[in-house]
């Protein structure tokens, strides 16, 4: 299997391990970001909107809901490309933890600078209640994409062997 296909299938894996936490999380009526919202986000760009003063009170837009799932999904393998770019092809056949967890973490740089900004939210949601509480999933989440990096790989060799 080419490096390129291994490393889309690493980050599918790898945002589905996040979104299995989203699930876990939900069971326990904790709630992480609801993607109408990024795609929401993604939509109003093409009307040259990049900022919304809270992205929740502006106009839902048709199909948000699959771009976000769609920006969710294609924003993790890009973060996969950037661990393997950082790290080299043969992390795909030698994945080790670390790097997985770092790429993970540095990941948190796109919401806390970039999107939650732009949603209205401040930077690292310091404009909203409880920024902390906010600030601490958003670092548990992108810790388990890291984890699902690694996992992702790990298991992508085992099936590759057989």
């Amino acid at each position: 299997m080419n490096w390129i296909l291994k490393t889309i299938i690493i980050g599918i894996g790898a945002t589905f391990t996040m979104d299995v936490w989203s699930y876990i999380l939900s069971m326990f009526k904790i709630k992480s970001l609801d993607y109408s919202l990024l795609g929401r986000w993604i939509g109003y760009m093409s009307k040259g909107k990049f900022f919304h003063n809270k992205i929740f009170n502006s106009p839902s837009l048709k199909n948000e809901l699959i771009i976000g799932w769609l920006s969710h999904y294609i924003i993790g393998i890009s973060f996969a490309f950037l661990l393997v770019f950082v790290c080299e092809k043969d992390w795909l056949t030698n994945p080790t933890l670390q790097p997985a967890i770092v790429i993970g973490l540095v990941t948190i740089v796109a919401p806390f600078f970039i999107m939650q900004p732009a949603f209205g939210f401040g930077v690292a949601l310091s404009d909203m209640p409880n920024p902390t509480i906010g600030r601490i999933k958003s670092l548990l989440t992108h810790t388990i994409f890291g984890i699902g990096l690694y996992l992702s790989a790990i298991l992508l060799n085992k099936i590759s062997t057989i």
